[in-house]
């Protein structure tokens, strides 16, 4: 019912929800507890019933660590991108990483993207 839910919302949504996940995390260690999460979901107007909050948290939080990672968020919505996606990120990455060192510096990826 909530992927229902979200995916009748939007992306916009869901790059919203990541946007305030980055703000209430202070420590910045991409996490969120149950009560941050049930929070986001108020401030974006999708509240549950208590059962089902339980059930999605019980989803999401599968280390049972008590706390829950914004990927594995996304996870939990979306699922994994399918081939053809991931190829083309593949693709991209590969353009960026220019120097094969296996990761791209914030100054590569402006030579190569502009958000105009």
């Amino acid at each position: 019912i909530f992927r229902e839910t979200l995916s009748k919302r939007g992306v916009r949504v869901i790059t919203g929800l990541g946007k305030y996940f980055r703000q209430i995390d202070k420590n910045r260690n991409g996490f969120l507890s149950q009560a941050a999460l049930k929070e986001a979901l108020k401030v974006f107007h999708l509240e549950m019933p208590e059962g089902d909050f339980e059930s999605l948290w019980l989803i999401l939080d599968d280390s049972k660590s008590d706390k829950v990672d914004y990927g594995e968020f996304t996870r939990a919505i979306f699922g994994e991108m399918n081939e053809y996606r991931k190829a083309f990120v593949r693709k991209a990455y590969m353009k960026l990483d220019f120097n094969k060192t296996g990761s791209v510096p914030m100054v590569d990826v402006r030579k190569c993207y502009c958000a105009k």
